[in-house]
């Protein structure tokens, strides 16, 4: 039976659940034929069926992302699409795999920081996700560390605690200072009382390095 049936709109459903367990299910049984096909219809001509299958190949990579690591380049062709829905689909299954694929994601960096600085909430937020995963390879540090930075200064206040936590994996004695001056330069913008304690909490951390 082709995987496809098995989709959230083919089945009539308007949520996500049928997507999401259909991932659960490739990931256990490691069905690679399966993520093929859906990797297959990441073209499909009917864009439910295309949102679809990325749905569920980037909860897969949120569950076993070595399934769908070698499918790069397919999500990086995704990220100019007009389908805002493919982009930022693309993005978190960009952010699933770059441990694993971080060599050929920087080589498409300046594509990515492109949609990141054109991006919805969500592309941006996974963008982060990618710059700060890159920023733990000394290969990188030097060119992806000025990109995170410029991204946490100029983001929203309300994504600045989250952008902090993404980016304290690469955070060390080196770039500590810029951090913590981010931090204690914006931290008078926050709306409410419980942004000010997510900040307060990563300095402290920050400052322990």
């Amino acid at each position: 039976m082709t995987i496809l049936k098995l989709l959230s709109s083919r089945q009539g459903q308007k949520g996500n659940e049928a997507n999401i367990e259909l991932a659960r299910q490739i990931s256990l049984t490691d069905n690679k034929n399966a993520v093929i096909e859906l990797v297959e219809n990441l073209v499909n001509k009917d864009k439910n069926i295309q949102g679809d299958c990325l749905k569920t190949l980037y909860e897969i990579g949120y569950l076993k992302p070595e399934l769908i690591a070698d499918y790069y380049s397919e999500f990086i062709k995704l990220l100019t699409n007009k389908n805002n829905r493919l982009v930022w689909g693309s993005m978190i299954a960009l952010a699933n795999i770059t441990d694993l694929k971080h060599k050929e994601i920087f080589a498409s960096l300046k594509e990515i920081i492109e949609i990141i600085n054109k991006g919805s909430v969500i592309t941006i937020d996974n963008g982060v996700d990618i710059l700060a995963k890159l920023n733990r390879q000394d290969r990188y540090f030097d060119t992806t560390d000025p990109l995170l930075i410029e991204q946490l200064w100029k983001c929203p206040i309300k994504q600045l605690s989250q952008y902090i936590e993404k980016s304290q994996v690469s955070i060390n004695i080196k770039n500590k200072e810029i951090y913590q001056t981010i931090i204690e330069k914006r931290k008078s913008e926050c709306e409410n009382e419980s942004q000010i304690k997510r900040l307060e909490k990563s300095l402290k951390q920050i400052y322990k390095l």
